[in-house]
């Protein structure tokens, strides 16, 4: 892949820790000689510095976004840039949703609760994807990340309804993309200890028997291996694949119960 990504510049959002999914991809991106630029909000920039600094080199530039933010919106394609001429690949990889719509909490969901766990981890898709849009070029992949939204997950609740919306937006986003060119794909990963996960009360019910269900097993404390195919379809190895969710789970996707 290092040829395929080699002097490719790549717009990383949500690297929140060194644990963090974003983090292998900036980190494994920059080791495969593309440039990376990374993204938080505005109150997060301090933090996103001190954590740009464990990745192999400086990314290009930290740039303010909060996705639920329309003047962060409005600024990015300039913000960004002032950096690069043009974005080969943008990763998204943001979500939240209060614990009062997660955690066994289904029924007890206010609308308020909801909405925001749909804005920040489903309609921010297309918000970045629309906002990043004057960068992209033919070739370009946008890649998001997901929890397989088939099911009904023990504990969460909201969150799982939010990935299903985040599903579809990635489909309508590579209907409408697709004559320029632009890819939009979909890493559905297993349980992982991030930052986001071990928010969820209950978590611990996700992951407990993920690894004896997977037919490769499956580490929890290991995001490498989704990162490697967030690359993947981000990089031109996948020039005609759009629209598509890529399970990295083990292959506990295929188990019957």
């Amino acid at each position: 892949m290092t040829t395929e990504l080699n002097n490719s510049t790549i717009l990383v959002t949500g690297v929140l820790k060194d644990t963090s999914i974003a983090f292998h991809v900036a980190r494994l991106a920059q080791q495969h000689g593309a440039r990376v630029i990374l993204s938080a909000p505005k109150r997060q920039l301090r933090l996103l510095g001190a954590i740009a600094k464990r990745l192999p080199a400086q990314p290009i530039a930290l740039i303010p976004l909060d996705v639920t933010d329309a003047d962060d919106l409005d600024q990015l394609a300039a913000r960004t840039a002032a950096h690069c001429d043009h974005l080969d690949a943008v990763v998204h990889s943001i979500g939240f949703a209060p614990q009062s719509v997660m955690g066994g909490n289904f029924l007890a969901g206010q609308w308020e609760d909801v909405a925001t766990a749909m804005h920040v981890s489903a309609y921010s898709l297309k918000a970045l994807a629309v906002a990043t849009k004057p960068l992209l070029r033919a070739g370009s992949g946008i890649v998001g990340l997901t929890f397989d939204a088939n099911y009904a997950w023990p504990v969460y609740d909201w969150m799982g309804v939010a990935k299903a919306a985040l599903e579809a937006t990635s489909r309508y986003l590579a209907r409408d993309l697709g004559p320029a060119g632009v890819r939009v794909n979909l890493v559905s990963a297993g349980p992982l200890r991030t930052v986001a996960a071990t928010s969820i009360p209950g978590f611990d019910q996700m992951e407990s028997q993920w690894h004896e269900r997977a037919p490769l097993g499956w580490d929890v404390s290991d995001p490498e291996p989704a990162a490697k195919a967030v690359l993947a379809l981000a990089s031109s190895w996948f020039p005609a694949t759009t629209g598509e969710i890529v399970h990295v789970d083990g292959g506990v996707h295929i188990m019957g119960q």
